[in-house]
């Protein structure tokens, strides 16, 4: 198949990105989708509002009945949830009167918009939109005897919150909604199988609870070793922050992110990576740039299946060299996974298609005897 394009090649074009995000998934797939990119979707966790949480609204009223110092709002979506669950719980003009007289720690832009939107004002807000630099200030003024709620995002937070309580802070926790795996793990374990397969070619993340969810999905299916392996080569993992990044480093898989924590940024951030990562070679007369699961010939984008595909990958790994049949046998089975119905006639027909897809047979040289190589010039 030939994707003919009068302008220039987008540049995600030919590549497959996967999506674990469960909120703003749309938003991250549009922007990729606008670049080029084909993207498979696989939300790897739910978000739980918890408005009827008795730990929530015990905790509201605590707080309400001991007035707080400082309140740390980690996300927009969880101070809106909180002050939405006050109210139906009667207890929203309290809330507010409360935080109001409190020093508000904002950690981004949707932070703050929230609690703008609230009628409030945040006292302070970190450039880096991280929350290690928020407990380096709160440290830094002292919180020794203060009173400091914090919001937490989906997850405990266990260093933030023992930092503060070992600095003399009382501190109130806030869970305003949880992370819980979804309701069905079939996309997930699909997406998860794609990358294993080779056909995608980035995997994104937006929350620290996704990735968890990914790693723990991988070892229940008996893949995480597979996984760990694959992310640590040819599929480059892409986090939105730090924080998100952490449970991936612990597991000595590399990652990009952007410098800002923002969704554009991250869609960014895979235009820019996977492009820098596509091999270009002149191959006969043509300028090659093969990419994650197609080709640009001369500027036009071809798309290729993925035997083939596996194929052009191994001739390019050694340009100009010659891989055996024997050897191109052992590629198609590493990427069909099994032993079976994988021999010469199967090379020769990747080969073939292979050929097809470029649109120039002369740039696959049947060496004979030998096998295969492409036509690099000399």
């Amino acid at each position: 198949m030939t994707l003919v394009l009068d302008v220039e090649v987008p540049p995600l074009a030919g590549f497959t990105v996967g999506v674990t995000a469960a909120r703003r998934a749309d938003e991250l797939t549009a922007l990729l989708e606008r670049r080029g990119a084909t993207v498979v979707h696989g939300p790897a966790i739910r978000i739980v509002p918890v408005p009827d949480d008795a730990e929530l609204q015990a905790a509201t009223s605590s707080l309400i009945a001991h007035p707080v110092d400082y309140v740390v709002v980690t996300t927009g979506i969880g101070f809106r949830g909180w002050v939405e669950a006050a109210e139906g719980w009667g207890l929203g003009p309290d809330l507010l009167g409360v935080v109001g007289k409190a020093s508000v720690f904002a950690r981004g832009p949707k932070a703050k918009g929230a609690v703008r939107a609230a009628g409030l004002v945040e006292s302070w807000s970190p450039e880096s939109e991280s929350n290690s630099e928020m407990l380096r200030q709160l440290l830094q003024i002292g919180v020794s005897g203060r009173r400091v709620a914090v919001q937490l995002h989906g997850e405990p937070l266990p260093g933030f919150v023992s930092a503060l309580r070992q600095a003399g802070a009382d501190v109130v926790e806030l869970p305003v909604y949880r992370w819980t795996a979804p309701i069905d793990e079939g996309p997930l374990e699909r997406l998860i199988e794609s990358v294993l397969a080779g056909s995608v070619d980035a995997l994104t993340f937006t929350s620290a609870p996704a990735v968890a969810s990914v790693l723990a999905t991988a070892r229940r299916l008996g893949r995480y070793d597979a996984l760990v392996s694959v992310l640590r080569g040819r599929v480059v993992a892409v986090c939105v922050g730090s924080i998100t990044a952490g449970p991936l480093v612990a597991a000595g898989v590399p990652v990009v992110r952007p410098e800002r924590a923002r969704i554009g940024a991250l869609a960014r951030t895979v235009a820019v990576e996977l492009p820098a990562r596509a091999t270009r070679l002149s191959v006969g007369t043509c300028r090659l740039e093969v990419r994650g699961q197609g080709v640009v010939v001369d500027g036009v984008l071809r798309g290729v299946s993925p035997a083939p595909m596996a194929v052009l990958r191994a001739l390019t790994a050694t340009p100009g060299k010659v891989l055996s049949r024997p050897a191109l046998i052992g590629v198609l089975r590493r990427h069909s996974g099994r032993d079976e119905n994988v021999d010469a006639h199967a090379v020769e027909t990747a080969i073939a298609r292979l050929r097809s897809a470029l649109g120039d047979s002369s740039l696959v040289q049947t060496v004979v005897k030998r096998g295969y190589r492409l036509a690099i010039p000399a």
